[in-house]
């Protein structure tokens, strides 16, 4: 049986993009995507979903059922929304990405490439699947490189997560937090200035990367 397909105006999709697959545990085999789609090849989207427009996707992105997506998301390559998560809108997801189940991203939201989220408290364990449930990470927050999520965590509006962080437990608002486990360090607003880190990184990378500047240090 095919799905219903309720497909936007303005859709661009490679040829082997797939729609609509067909699943037994979504409650209705109906999916909707808004306008101005573009849905690159090896891209599936399974039935019993909601997405509202101008949703983009990479290559081989996964969206299984159940998954309510805003306005204006982007999932890049390689990356997988499982089952019942709740994405907002403007929520940016890159590459190599996973988001368990009953997982929630509020508006705005970034993940950087290969960010994990996990759902299950003790894997195996019967009690424990009936509750899994995935993290809420609130609208505004940025999660680094290759960080790792553990269930039930709640991460602050407008946090910046550290790259390379293991979270396991909430992280306060506009906090700025990192490691294993990650613990809040300072606040978002009281970062370096961002121009004279960049400007003084630059400088310092030009200075040893151009032909010959090993040479004139060592002089």
């Amino acid at each position: 049986m095919v799905a219903d397909l309720s497909l936007g105006e303005d859709l661009v999709a490679d040829p082997d993009v797939t729609l609509g697959y067909r699943s037994s545990r979504a409650a209705t085999q109906r999916l909707r995507i808004g306008p101005g789609a573009r849905l690159r090849s090896g891209t599936v989207v399974y039935a019993g979903s909601e997405i509202g427009s101008g949703f983009q996707t990479g290559h081989h992105v996964i969206v299984r059922e159940d998954t309510r997506i805003g306005d204006d998301v982007s999932i890049w390559s390689n990356a997988v929304i499982d089952y019942g998560c709740v994405v907002g809108s403007r929520v940016k997801i890159h590459c190599n990405c996973y988001v368990a189940q009953f997982t929630e991203l509020e508006d705005d939201v970034f993940l950087a490439p290969g960010v994990t989220i996990a759902n299950d408290l003790f894997p195996g364990s019967r009690e424990s699947a009936r509750a899994m449930a995935g993290p809420l990470i609130q609208a505004g927050a940025q999660i680094g490189i290759n960080v790792t999520v553990l269930p039930y965590v709640m991460i602050g509006a407008r946090t910046i997560i550290g790259a390379g962080s293991v979270v396991t437990r909430d992280i306060p608002a506009g906090m700025v937090a990192y490691g294993n486990p990650a613990i809040p360090v300072h606040r978002v607003e009281d970062l370096p200035d961002l121009e004279a880190r960049v400007s003084n990184a630059y400088r310092t990378r030009m200075a040893t990367s151009r032909p010959g500047a090993a040479v004139t240090q060592q002089q």
